[in-house]
């Protein structure tokens, strides 16, 4: 059965009207998702957080046009993504038991002079004194942690397929945590960020309370080592 032009032209302006509508709809939805986003970074608090990560998922493109229109920096917005991320995951962090999490922490961490060498599966911490790694490393490791000190994101990779986690905590600054959170969302996997307070390349700076208040998530606080339970609170 063929269309006459009438219909046709009909049937075009409909999907026209439609395409409009549509366009219209997504504008709106992403200005609101950017107000909504820029009061909670202002406030320092999520709000409307299920709502946020699906406007992200389904208008990250254009949220993020607005976010520089209104100009917010990507540190801002990296550190606000982060965040939500974090808050979204952390009931499902939580009931993953910590045999099957691991964690994994850049190089950057250790000191200028540690003897560790790089192995296959990342590097391999003495426990020299030199740094902090080897102590914090020894705490999560008595909780159950699996701990990797990695150099970039293909020992991640290559880690997980190895291990099979299923929730991983990451460690790194900004520009690396966004992109391992991405990382891992694609690899299926539960993923939990904590931002170093130094940048660089060489001997940089973690707050380790963060990271083991992340740690203990779902651990019965009776099993908690007293002194890891009071650097996690």
């Amino acid at each position: 059965m063929e269309l006459d032009f009438g219909t046709l032209n009909s049937l075009l302006y409909l999907i026209g009207e439609l395409t409009v509508i549509i366009i219209v709809l997504a504008v709106v939805s992403a200005f609101i998702l950017v107000v909504i986003s820029l009061y909670s970074i202002r406030k320092g608090r999520l709000y409307f957080p299920r709502v946020l990560k699906t406007g992200l998922v389904l208008l990250e493109g254009l949220m993020k046009a607005m976010f520089r229109f209104f100009g917010l920096e990507d540190r801002e917005l990296f550190t606000f993504l982060i965040m939500l991320h974090n808050s979204m995951n952390t009931a499902e962090f939580t009931r993953i038991p910590v045999p099957e999490r691991a964690i994994f922490m850049p190089q950057c961490l250790r000191s200028s002079q540690c003897p560790a060498h790089l192995t296959p599966e990342g590097l391999r911490c003495q426990n020299c004194g030199r740094c902090t790694v080897g102590e914090a490393k020894g705490m999560l490791e008595r909780l159950g942690y699996r701990i990797f000190i990695v150099p970039g994101s293909s020992f991640i990779k290559r880690m997980v397929k190895k291990y099979r986690p299923k929730a991983i905590m990451g460690v790194g600054c900004l520009a690396e945590v966004k992109e391992g959170i991405d990382m891992a969302d694609k690899m299926g996997l539960v993923v939990m960020g904590v931002v170093t307070l130094k940048e660089g390349c060489v001997e940089t700076v973690v707050n380790w309370a963060d990271i083991y208040e992340v740690a203990v998530l779902g651990i019965d606080p009776a099993s908690i080592p007293e002194d890891l339970h009071i650097l996690a609170n």
